[in-house]
């Protein structure tokens, strides 16, 4: 059982709005990951949680917030504007770098769903300080111009039966120059609802920052040049 330092809800306090986030900071953690939902869900979202308390038990910090307010929660074109959540997503990451709870360790994002194109473009407009990227069930395609751009480690996640989003994200691993990885988990819907689906969708992104967010490890740039 790991032990907290902090575990509570946060405002995180930006240019012109304030959002809501559930941080969870573990003794001695290798890093932070920030997450970024899916359109329609928010900080709570069961599937994202559950991955947050898996990163958790495995030495992680991580910060789960609401992309929006929920007054514009009820736009459904919010919902769905990238750029917007992206935006959101980098004001968020330069808080954290405000704040001495976690402000010493790397980031990484994990982005669901709609959630993982606003991972995708944050990490591309802010280069070496995103340290990896995890997709689950993602969009990458809504961030297809910024695909080359990516220097982060991105390993995308997608369930076996989703066929539409296997298709995206393997157009999306083409055009990625960074190092990456696509992991198809056998026989799982677009929620990872299926038994087992979603523990194996969480250990998949747990190895993925244990390899490339704890400090001290060096990594090309791209995996296609040494």
């Amino acid at each position: 059982m790991k032990n907290y330092t902090f575990n509570d809800t946060v405002r995180i306090d930006l240019k012109q709005v304030n959002l809501m986030g559930d941080l969870a900071v573990v003794e001695g953690a290798k890093g932070l990951v920030i997450f970024s939902h899916g359109s329609g869900s928010s900080r709570l979202s069961t599937r994202n949680r559950f991955v947050a308390e898996h990163l958790q038990r495995s030495g992680f910090a991580t910060l789960l917030f609401d992309l929006l307010t929920p007054e514009e929660d009820q736009d459904r074109e919010k919902r769905f504007d990238i750029p917007l959540l992206t935006q959101r997503l980098i004001e968020t990451t330069h808080w954290v770098l405000q704040d001495p709870r976690v402000n010493k360790l790397n980031i990484g994002y994990f982005g669901a769903s709609t959630g993982a194109a606003s991972a995708l473009g944050a990490a591309a407009a802010l280069g070496d300080m995103v340290k990896a990227v995890v997709s689950r069930g993602g969009r990458p395609d809504l961030a297809d111009n910024v695909l080359p751009d990516v220097l982060s480690p991105t390993l995308l996640i997608v369930g076996g039966k989703d066929e539409p989003v296997v298709g995206m994200n393997l157009q999306a691993h083409d055009r990625l120059v960074c190092i990456k990885d696509m992991e198809i988990v056998p026989d799982a819907t677009h929620l990872f609802e299926e038994p087992g689906a979603l523990e194996m969708a969480a250990q998949l992104a747990t190895d993925w920052f244990r390899k490339y967010l704890e400090p001290g490890k060096q990594h090309p740039l791209h995996q296609n040049r040494p």
